[in-house]
């Protein structure tokens, strides 16, 4: 199951890495107005959260004494550097406790907040989570970048070229079901009632 999860999250982390190879140090900071975040303090929250959440998630509360949540709305990077160099320490703690994960704690009770969850409903939290500011960078990336910016998955009226595309390499590499390079990846750990 851990290898299911990595993947999913590998696949969240790509869309915002490739995000932030088409934006300028300007553009990481900028701002729609004073009550919306730039895309440097979403990441700062993300990786403020992952830190938090993932740093020693099998013994420790989930939300640190450490953590100050409020303070990661409030922009203190300087360069897009100190943001993507951030970016990556939170994600490299999340992978990191993933592959702690085995059979035998995935059903364990660990905590958030005082909260007990299973050691799954934590992952799947996070996979709600996520991705919903993920998509928030995603989305201000493409505002700011207009007709420059590079479609991270099907591109505008190319459906039927990508499906026709995506049928050839599956009959080509007799692929499962499970293998759509927009979200999904071979997995063995998917069920068979689930594979089409």
């Amino acid at each position: 199951m851990k290898d299911l999860f990595i993947k999913r999250f590998e696949y969240y982390k790509m869309l915002g890495d490739k995000s932030f190879e088409q934006l300028s140090n300007e553009q990481i900071f900028w701002q729609f107005n004073e009550e919306s975040n730039s895309i440097a303090v979403i990441v700062k929250h993300i990786a403020g959260n992952m830190l938090s959440r993932w740093t020693n998630f099998l013994t420790e509360d989930g939300e640190k004494a450490w953590r100050n949540r409020d303070e990661e709305f409030i922009n203190t990077f300087k360069t897009k550097q100190e943001v993507l160099t951030y970016w990556e320490k939170g994600w490299e703690c999340l992978f990191n406790a993933l592959r702690q994960i085995s059979d035998e704690n995935l059903y364990s009770i660990i905590y958030i907040r005082g909260e007990a969850h299973s050691v799954i409903d934590a992952v799947f939290r996070q996979l709600a989570h996520y991705p919903y500011h993920i998509g928030q960078i995603v989305y201000l990336a493409k505002m700011m970048k207009n007709d420059s910016w590079k479609t991270l998955s099907i591109a505008r009226n190319k459906s039927q070229e990508f499906n026709a595309e995506m049928k050839n390499k599956s009959s080509e590499n007799n692929l499962s079901a499970n293998s759509s390079p927009v979200c999904y990846q071979n997995s063995s750990e998917v069920r068979d009632e689930f594979k089409q």
